[in-house]
């Protein structure tokens, strides 16, 4: 995971790859953008920031909400299906 998220690029790559997993085992947006919002709570709590988009991100996830905090998640899903 490490090397996964030392590129923002890489992590975007990673990130679309299980979305596109998730998609094909049946999930759908509601629930993808939920495990999405999961995994930024573990990232936030466990991994420091590896480059200045993941500092940007945490910064923005560490001031918001928990409505907030799934906006962003949601967001990020979207940006890898449209990359």
């Amino acid at each position: 995971m490490a090397t996964v998220l030392s590129n923002f690029g890489t992590w975007k790559e990673f990130l679309s790859d299980r979305v596109e997993q998730a998609k094909s085992m049946g999930l759908n947006e509601d629930t993808i953008s939920n495990l999405a919002y999961e995994i930024g709570s573990f990232l936030d709590e466990k991994v420091d920031p590896k480059n200045e988009e993941q500092r940007t991100l945490k910064q923005l996830w560490d001031v918001g909400d928990e409505s907030e905090r799934k906006t962003i998640a949601g967001l990020m899903v979207k940006l890898v299906q449209h990359s």
